[in-house]
């Protein structure tokens, strides 16, 4: 039997179907993303947000067929969110379950040998999808900005067909490549806390500014046309043996003060290779312009470059660079 040394188990992450007649219809009043564009093909990241624009729930949208998406998410935002969701579907023929599906983590060889196991191309563009009955391989982004070696594939099977495989990959590697990479999946504590672009869920793709109306799109939209955020997913890396807890607060001090102000807080960390902890924070940007010293826990905390600019990335495009892509 084949031995997948580097596929892990993502049991920190788990699916929600929503399926029926009006699915399509369905979820298009209540997420970010532009149905028309998960087509199977293409899987864009989305969000479930309050009236008031703040953040229940982040995922990405896959097709599975006509009628019925997959939301990836965080696993304890499953029930949560299908209880948030369930108060509008009355009103739709639509219906909500948490999926039997495990998702695992592939590099890219063993994700390749999978795929062609399961009969299918391994997609090699971000956000790709590939299907075969009911098993989908979706390609993310590379941990790194120019690292090709750092491709990752997220594999969605039915539960009793993974359980035969043998993974023997480390989940850790995958959640530190997502703090790397400046991805967070919202918890089920963080709810009602953030703005999508808090996240930096607009540079990632995450927000259609050019679909209709969903819940919370007003206040989303003002706040990006009106340059209103003010906080915003910064990466650190801290001098610490543990991990700080998610909310730990961020203090800055600058030159000449003996006090610390508390910018913003911590939403996602895991060790790093060299032996620090990768942080992402939400921070108030004004505080960082005077270059204060940064600490979390009484620990130092020095911010790194992001992977990609905080600037609006539309899902419309990145449809369209997939179609291109495919066709040449």
């Amino acid at each position: 039997m084949t031995i997948y040394a580097h596929t892990a188990p993502l049991n920190h992450l788990a699916a929600l179907d929503i399926h029926g007649a009006d699915a399509l219809s369905f979820l298009q009043g209540q997420t970010s993303a532009q149905l028309s564009l998960a087509d199977g093909q293409f899987a864009p990241l989305t969000c479930f947000c309050t009236p008031k624009g703040r953040m229940l729930a982040n995922g990405q949208l896959a097709r599975v067929n006509e009628g019925h998406y997959r939301l990836i998410l965080h696993a304890s935002l499953v029930v949560p969110l299908m209880t948030h969701l369930k108060k509008f579907a009355p009103f739709y023929k639509v219906e909500l379950s948490a999926a039997d599906t495990a998702l695992l983590g592939a590099n890219r060889a063993d994700a390749q040998t999978l795929a062609e196991h399961l009969g299918m191309t391994l997609p090699h563009q971000a956000w790709q999808q590939a299907n075969a009955g009911e098993a989908s391989i979706l390609c993310y982004p590379e941990e790194s900005a120019g690292n090709s070696d750092g491709w990752r594939w997220l594999l969605m099977l039915p539960t009793a067909k993974a359980d035969a495989l043998r993974c023997q990959g480390d989940a850790a590697r995958w959640q530190r490549a997502d703090v790397h990479r400046g991805l967070v999946w919202l918890e089920a504590e963080q709810q009602d806390s953030y703005l999508p672009q808090m996240l930096n869920w607009e540079a990632l793709g995450g927000i259609s500014f050019k679909k209709g109306c969903y819940t919370g799109q007003e206040v989303v939209a003002r706040a990006h046309f009106r340059g209103q955020v003010k906080k915003r997913l910064q990466l650190g890396y801290l001098d610490a043996e543990n991990a700080p807890a998610n909310g730990a607060g961020v203090i800055a001090t600058h030159e000449g003060a003996d006090d610390g102000k508390n910018i913003g807080e911590v939403v996602a960390s895991a060790p790093a290779e060299n032996g620090q902890i990768a942080v992402l924070a939400v921070l108030n940007t004004r505080p960082l312009e005077k270059n204060p010293a940064l600490t979390v826990d009484g620990a130092a905390f020095a911010l790194a470059a992001l992977p990609y600019a905080v600037e609006r990335v539309d899902p419309e495009a990145l449809a369209a660079n997939l179609v291109e892509a495919n066709a040449n």
